[in-house]
């Protein structure tokens, strides 16, 4: 039987809202490129990391080239740079529905530093720009709200649990993966056990664990920042069937599979670093 609860949700106005600080962060190309320099690649990806703990609104990149060259030709480089960033972005799980500017600015002047040298200057110029915007902070709104009480849904070692059929799919919504790694999240794995747990006692199935990625280009695997490898879904996947094998699972009921971004889930980008698992047999 449902039960019908009134909650009656008071909080304050806040008086003032402190908005966060932009992020920004400037990758710096050679001339005449726009191929990311090794050591300049390996500073994006830093900063990329560090975004993972962040509630991102937006992010704009933008493109620029020295003084030398046709406008033509310093437009075409200088969006050529900020693509090669976004790509990056993606590749590295980074939703593209967060970035909303991409644009090549051509030339920009000589900056006005101490720096005397003219050549040193115009390094300064060829360079990507990254603004990352955080989300302000919410405010919370006086109001009641009537809720009524859904059964509670079944969680995955439930469902190990239960009657499964030849085909029956079990998505492990509750393991999320950090983001750009195969390793999953601290709070994760005290539910892994709990599965690797009903996977031992339920020794009459046979089944794959997929493993998949968010936000990369036309159903692209993502890049693992660990290896450099482009193959993060099925390193997702071969991380959780080494961990099943150390708990006692046999390794002759499973198999792993990267499913790429064949098949996101349309929601929060997090739920789509996800594994799960498909029965292929059921014993009698």
């Amino acid at each position: 039987m449902k039960k019908l609860l009134v909650l009656l949700l008071i909080t304050l106005h806040a008086p003032f809202v402190f908005s966060q600080k932009e992020l920004t962060h400037e990758v710096y190309f050679d001339t005449d490129k726009y191929d990311i320099p090794s050591t300049e690649e390996s500073r994006l990806l830093l900063f990329i990391s560090n975004l993972a703990d962040i509630d991102i609104e937006s992010i704009s990149i933008f493109g620029f080239c020295d003084d030398i060259g046709a406008d033509s030709y310093n437009l075409k480089l200088s969006q050529q740079r900020a693509d090669a960033i976004k790509t990056v972005f993606s590749n590295n799980e980074i939703s593209e529905d967060l970035i909303t500017n991409v644009d090549g600015k051509g030339e920009i002047l000589l900056k006005i530093v101490e720096e005397k040298n003219i050549i040193k200057i115009r390094g300064l110029n060829r360079k990507v720009e990254i603004i990352v915007k955080p989300k302000p902070p919410k405010i919370v709104e006086v109001k009641e709200e009537i809720k009524v009480e859904e059964p509670k849904k079944k969680d995955a070692e439930e469902l190990l649990k239960g009657d499964l059929k030849i085909g029956d799919k079990i998505v492990f919504d509750t393991i999320l993966f950090k983001t750009g790694y195969s390793q999953i999240m601290p709070e994760s794995k005290k539910t892994l056990e709990a599965i690797a747990k009903a996977l031992v006692e339920r020794k009459d199935i046979y089944f794959t664990i997929q493993g998949h990625v968010c936000c990369t280009q036309n159903s692209r695997d993502a890049v693992d920042r660990k290896t450099k490898l482009r193959n993060l879904s099925e390193a997702r996947a071969e991380y959780i069937y080494d961990y099943f094998a150390k708990k006692g699972v046999d390794k002759k009921r499973m198999r792993h599979l990267g499913m790429r971004r064949k098949f996101p889930l349309g929601g929060d980008p997090k739920f789509d670093r996800r594994v799960e698992i498909v029965i292929t047999y059921v014993g009698k």
